[in-house]
This record gives structure tokens, sequence and C-alpha cells, in this order.
């Protein structure tokens, strides 16, 4: 499952090339929820239903997307545990800080495996990005 935030494109055009490659290399089910957007109620309950899940926001203020802290304060509420998360993290500031509000916000879940490969985009999403989500597609799909 790949839950992302965005105000700009480059977050979603990321996205959109992670569940192409996912699908391409034969992965189960992909299941994308933009969290502004789509019901939260039932991107929350899927990403109990799946033991894989990518959160893909934008700095927000030096920090993580309003959404998506929303997001992943109600997976924690009801005890989100035993996953796999990948991050794709969108800003040219804070990019570091981002991915560390997202494993903060976490820290209260359990058994959480975070993958090796994980995507930074500075500005547009560039060949380096785009070798990154083909590792994390390949890191995904294992």
């Amino acid at each position: 499952m790949i839950a992302y935030t965005s105000v700009y494109g480059n977050t979603k055009k990321a996205v959109e090339l992670l569940a192409q490659k996912l699908e391409e290399k034969g992965c189960p089910k992909v299941t994308v929820f933009d969290l502004a957007r789509d019901d939260m109620a039932k991107a929350v309950e899927d990403a109990f239903r799946y033991g894989k899940l990518v959160l893909a926001t934008i700095t927000y203020n030096g920090d993580i997307f309003p959404f998506m802290r929303t997001y992943i304060e109600n997976l924690t509420e009801r005890s989100y545990q035993n996953r796999t998360i990948g991050l794709i993290e969108n800003g040219s500031w804070a990019t570091v800080q981002q991915q560390e509000s997202c494993r903060e916000c976490l820290k209260k879940s359990k058994n959480i495996t975070w993958l090796e490969n994980n995507v930074k985009i500075t500005s547009s999403l560039s060949e380096a990005n785009e070798a990154e989500i083909e590792a994390m597609a390949e890191e995904l799909c294992k």
C-alpha cells in the first residue's frame, strides 16, 4: 500500500512510478491513497490489511505534511505493528528531519521494519530518484 500527500506533482509522480514498477514486477495488489482527497478511514483500514506500507509526503514548515501526520496518528492509535514501511520524501529542505519525524511518529508501533531503500526528492524527479524507486520496488517485492 502507498499513502501520499502532495501539494506539488513530484510526490504524485514518484508514487505513480513506484506503483507501476511494483505491478511490472508482479507484486500482489498495489493500493494507492491520496490522503488529502481519499477516504482517510479506508486508508487506515487498508494499512492494516497489507504487510507493507510506503509513506510519501512533502515537507511542510520543516515537518511532515499535516494529512500524513493525521494518518500516522490514526495508525498508532490503533496499535499499528508488525509491518514494513518505506519512505518517499519530497522537499529541498529538511528531508532528513522529515524522515525522522515520520519515524518518531511511528515509534509507538512495535516490530516495524524500515526499508533500506528510500527515496529523497530534492527538486524535480531525477534519474537518481528513478533508480531509488526501482530499488525500493525490488525490496518491496521480496
